[in-house]
């Protein structure tokens, strides 16, 4: 099993380290171009610029090849500005330029629409499959999801807000799981889309206080 990484900017180390923890080194690649993209299991699209991961997608003529492997089935993990990227609709932001979105998940999402940088927050989320407790979410900068379609289903709540879906094998959220310390959220993707089992005794299922301060605007 390979794990991709989409590494063209963004937060690729904090992805990385989530997923190696659990498949140890050698697992994880980076994916900067169609090569890369081919010889993988699965792909993150890690939270970042969104803007300028959609130009550097479209530069190293990842759109294309991308689209086509998400029609093929490849499980797909989006968090924040990959969740943006990934949306049918972005609502417009007066003063930011929009990207062009991969239009994948059946949502409308405003970028930043919980405030900016030190506006972030962590708060408690339920997210569907993890019911013995809710997983920490860190949001930072996070985008909105404003509506959905049919074909997006709902699979994490902070309270009455959906913030986080999936289609089939691709999996986008508003936060940032990669910069809690619990490992569920990328264990239940890797169970649920590829079908991996934890060989070892179960991780720790408590979170500590995640870097909010040092990650990037989306």
């Amino acid at each position: 099993m390979k794990i991709g990484v989409l590494a063209l900017q963004g937060d690729v180390p904090e992805q990385r380290r989530a997923f190696e923890r659990l498949l140890g080194p050698g697992a994880v690649v980076h994916v900067l171009d169609p090569a890369g993209l081919s010889e993988v299991d699965a792909l993150v699209i890690p939270g970042g610029e969104s803007t300028t991961i959609a130009q550097l997608i479209d530069q190293a003529g990842l759109r294309t090849p991308l689209l086509r492997r998400i029609e093929g089935g490849l499980p797909v993990l989006a968090t924040c500005a990959g969740l943006i990227l990934l949306s049918a609709r972005i609502e417009p932001v007066p003063g930011l330029r929009e990207p062009v979105p991969l239009r994948v998940l059946e949502i409308t999402v405003r970028r930043n629409d919980y405030g900016r940088q030190r506006e972030s927050f962590e708060a408690p989320v339920g997210v569907e499959g993890l019911e013995e407790a809710p997983f920490p979410g860190v949001f930072i900068r996070a985008p909105r999801i404003l509506s959905r379609g049919p074909k997006a289903h709902a699979i994490a709540n902070r309270g009455d807000e959906i913030v986080g879906v999936s289609s089939g094998r691709v999996w986008g959220f508003t936060f940032h799981p990669e910069l809690s310390d619990d490992p569920r959220l990328h264990e239940l993707f890797l169970s649920e889309t590829l079908g991996w089992k934890r060989q070892s005794q179960k991780t720790s299922r408590t979170a500590t206080k995640s870097p909010t301060a040092t990650a990037t605007k989306r």
